[in-house]
């Protein structure tokens, strides 16, 4: 659920139709700072933030463009332009040595685990997936922007689905391989 409420703002500007998109954007921005101030009422640090931080920023610049050009000729490109935003977040995440997945998988491991090595390789695995994702979608939806709509919605939900289901799996895989570990 961490994922899905990180994702949030992205789903809903995903999901209202295009010629919204001013009203898109706004609600996308709004749910992003809502859920920027939840979290830190709640004790999160910035660094588990990182997704939400980009998130507000680019919806809050796309809110202004489309209320101020709502015509204008990057609004075709702005499936590819959103999935190249989150691959560049992900991607600093790992350059600036958090992973975004890590802070959310922290919020369901027990503390004491925080720190194991396989912990951390794991946040740096599924990170590296979802930035991956992300690329390959912008690179998809870039070729696509003046395609069928259809196909965009397509690519925009396989961007998304991929990840989360290797982000299931490949948890799940890791946490059966320290029970084994453990029971030997």
């Amino acid at each position: 659920m961490s994922y899905l409420r990180t994702f949030a703002p992205w789903i809903v500007y995903a999901v209202i139709p295009s010629q919204y998109w001013q009203w898109s954007a706004l609600i996308a921005v709004v749910i992003s700072v809502a859920s920027i101030a939840q979290q830190r009422r709640a004790g999160r640090g910035w660094d588990a933030l990182i997704i939400d931080l980009g998130s507000a920023v680019f919806f809050a610049a796309v809110t202004v463009l489309a209320f101020a050009d709502p015509d204008t000729a990057l609004h075709a490109y702005m499936p590819a332009i959103s999935s190249g935003v989150l691959a560049l977040i992900a991607g600093i995440s790992l350059l600036i040595r958090v992973p975004f997945t890590l802070p959310i998988a922290k919020q369901t491991t027990p503390q004491e685990l925080w720190d194991q090595p396989l912990f951390i390789r794991t946040a740096y695995v599924l990170t590296s997936v979802w930035t991956a994702a992300f690329v390959i979608g912008c690179v998809a939806l870039t070729a696509l922007a003046h395609g069928s709509s259809g196909l965009r919605t397509t690519v925009q939900v396989l961007a998304f689905v991929i990840p989360v289901v290797f982000t299931i799996r490949y948890v799940a895989h890791i946490q059966g391989g320290a029970r084994t570990a453990l029971a030997d």
